[in-house]
């Protein structure tokens, strides 16, 4: 993706856009989740793609990342202040995403019903 500097939404989604950055930052939310528990909730990630993405985020200034000095090794993923901001525009795009569906399945039940 182009990143256009004089465009807010540009800028943004250069951040984060893409198919899996809103999915880790909502599975994250005001927790810190470890990798195994990432790709648990989203099953559909590969390993490699969480990592990259993992990355990504945290080079953004969106997560932070704690590695501890232990065996087997241990790290946790939370947002960072920046990260917590995303929070409330998620919490928008999942209202919108319900009512997508809740008309999606009104729709289904009516194409049952005969008049």
């Amino acid at each position: 993706m182009l990143k256009d500097e004089t465009c807010p939404v540009s800028t943004a989604l250069s951040i984060i856009g893409g198919k899996w950055r809103l999915q880790i930052i909502f599975q994250i939310g005001n927790e810190k989740r470890r990798f195994g528990e990432l790709k648990r909730r989203i099953p559909t990630i590969s390993e490699k793609m969480l990592i990259q993405e993992l990355k990504n985020l945290t080079g953004a200034g969106i997560l932070n990342r704690k590695a501890y000095n232990e065996i087997p090794p241990k790290v946790e993923y939370s947002l960072t202040e920046e990260g917590q901001k995303i929070l409330p525009i998620i919490d928008q795009i999942k209202a919108f995403g319900t009512e997508l569906m809740e008309k999606s399945n009104a729709g289904k039940a009516n194409l049952g019903t005969s008049e």
